[in-house]
C-alpha cells in the first residue's frame, strides 16, 4: 500500500467514489469541486493506493481554535470494504499527521460514532486522541448503510499530535494513554456507569447510574451495534438514549474519555473515563 498527497480534480474523483464504496451513494457525497478547492488552501487530503487503486482516503479542513492557534477539522476517513483490516485507516491517520505537523499543526479534531467500537479503538487506543465533548445529534438525520435508524450522536475526538503519549503509540512502545492495561488492577476497580446483559444474542443495556464520583469509570458498548440498528432498532435506540446520558452526565461533570479496550472476541468493548 501506498499514500500519497491528492491534488488533481481526478483524484478527487476517485476520492467520491470512495465515499460511495463506504458510505453509500445516497449518503452525503462531499463533491470533487468542493474537495478540489480545500486543497488548494491548506485542506489535507490523502489517497491510500493498491496497485493504482484507491482503497482509502482521509479529508481534514483547517482552521483555528478560540485563541487564534492554527488546527485541522479531519471531516472523513474511510476505506473501502475489502481492504479493511489491514489498518490502511490507521496509516492515512498517521501520514495526515505526518502532514499536519509540516504546516505547524498540534490538534486534529474530529466526530465519531461512540456506539462504534472499531473507531473507539482506532481514534483511542491505537491514536492515542482523547474525546473531550459529546454532541447529541450532531449532523441530524442520516440515510447510509451507517447511520440510518438512531440518531447521529457523537463523539468529539482531540488529537494532540506531538504530545508525548501520542509519540508513544507512534512508535509502539505505550500500550496505555494513560499508564493502565486492561488488566490493571486501578482499573478493574473502576465501577461501571451501566450494566449489560445478553437476550437473543443481543447486548441490552441496564439502568445507567449518574451518581458516580471516582476518578475512573468505565462505560461498555455493545456488539454488533450495526446489525442492531438494522434489525433491532428498539435496542440500538436504547443504546443511544443510555450512553447520550452517560456523556452528557459525566463530561458536565469533568471526565474525558481517554481510552478504549476493545473485545476482541466478540465486538464491543469499554470506554475509560477519568477526570484530569
Amino acid at each position: 500500500m501506498i499514500i500519497r498527497e491528492i491534488t488533481t480534480l481526478e483524484g478527487c474523483r476517485d476520492v467520491v467514489g470512495v465515499q460511495e464504496q463506504v458510505w453509500g451513494a445516497d449518503s452525503e457525497v462531499v463533491p470533487a469541486s468542493l474537495l478540489v478547492v480545500s486543497i488548494k488552501r491548506g485542506g489535507i487530503l490523502l489517497g491510500a493506493y493498491e496497485k493504482d487503486a484507491m482503497i482509502g482516503f482521509v479529508w481534514s479542513l483547517p482552521g483555528w481554535l478560540p485563541n487564534g492557534e492554527r488546527t485541522h477539522w479531519s471531516h472523513m476517513l474511510g476505506v473501502v470494504p475489502e481492504a479493511r483490516g489491514a489498518r490502511a485507516g490507521e496509516q492515512l491517520k498517521w501520514a495526515q499527521r505526518d502532514a499536519a505537523l509540516a504546516q505547524g499543526v498540534a490538534l486534529i479534531e474530529w466526530t465519531f460514532d461512540p456506539l462504534q467500537a472499531l473507531n473507539a479503538h482506532l481514534n483511542l487506543s491505537r491514536l492515542g486522541s482523547v474525546a473531550p465533548a459529546f454532541l447529541a445529534d450532531a449532523y441530524g438525520p442520516m440515510f447510509g448503510p451507517l447511520h440510518r435508524g438512531t440518531p447521529t450522536d457523537r463523539l468529539i475526538a482531540a488529537w494532540w499530535i506531538n504530545k508525548p503519549h501520542v509519540v508513544r503509540r507512534r512508535e509502539r512502545t505505550d500500550p496505555a494513554v494513560r499508564g493502565l492495561s486492561a488488566r490493571s488492577r486501578d482499573l478493574q476497580a473502576a465501577p461501571a456507569v451501566l450494566t449489560v446483559r445478553d437476550e437473543g444474542g443481543w447486548d441490552v443495556c441496564g439502568d445507567v447510574r449518574t451518581d458516580l464520583h471516582d476518578s475512573r469509570l468505565l462505560v461498555p458498548i455493545p456488539a454488533k451495534f450495526n446489525d442492531m440498528q438494522a434489525s433491532a432498532t428498539g435496542l440500538a435506540l436504547a443504546w443511544r438514549r443510555a450512553t447520550r446520558t452517560v456523556f452528557q452526565t459525566y463530561f458536565g461533570r469533568g471526565y474525558v474519555a481517554v481510552d478504549f479496550f476493545l473485545n476482541r472476541d466478540r465486538g464491543g468493548g469499554v470506554y475509560l473515563l477519568s477526570r484530569p
